[in-house]
């Protein structure tokens, strides 16, 4: 009985490490975002040519997010990143509307792909401070 509730408690409070990768067009701010998340605070960042990994721990897990730059030529190298991805933060720029659909398209390309079919899914509608930005209802359509 006492390895048996041994066993459960572990399961129960272990830490838990889970892959996250965060992706969208570049500049959406991704890795504004994965920054701030790790040190809790705002960084000054230049694009990212390639990826930027960091682990972030919350609670009792351990979330490895990779940022993975956007721009278009090198977004076929997202695919290198599928594997074993847990869940997805796809990051959208609030504030550019000419955007929107090919963000949309990217976002729907990426679902279609077989290694992301369980994948947990998050929109993140980023920028939603500056004054122009397309509210919720407006960007709901516009990713459907």
């Amino acid at each position: 009985m006492g390895l048996s509730f041994g066993k459960l408690f572990s399961r129960l409070f272990a830490k838990k490490e889970m892959r996250i990768l965060m992706v969208g067009l570049d500049a959406a701010g991704k890795t504004t975002i994965l920054y701030k998340l790790k040190l809790g605070e705002i960084v000054t960042t230049i694009p990212t040519i390639g990826f930027n990994v960091e682990t972030v721990e919350y609670k009792n897990i351990s979330f490895t997010v990779w940022d993975v730059g956007g721009q278009d030529k090198i977004r076929p190298l997202r695919r290198h990143h599928f594997q074993n991805t847990q869940g997805l933060i796809f990051v959208v720029d609030s504030n550019d509307r000419d955007s929107v659909v090919e963000a949309r398209d990217e976002l729907h390309r990426m679902l279609n792909e077989d290694e992301l079919r369980d994948t947990v899914l998050l929109v993140f509608a980023n920028k939603q401070d500056l004054p122009n930005a397309m509210k919720k209802n407006g960007q709901q359509g516009s990713v459907n």
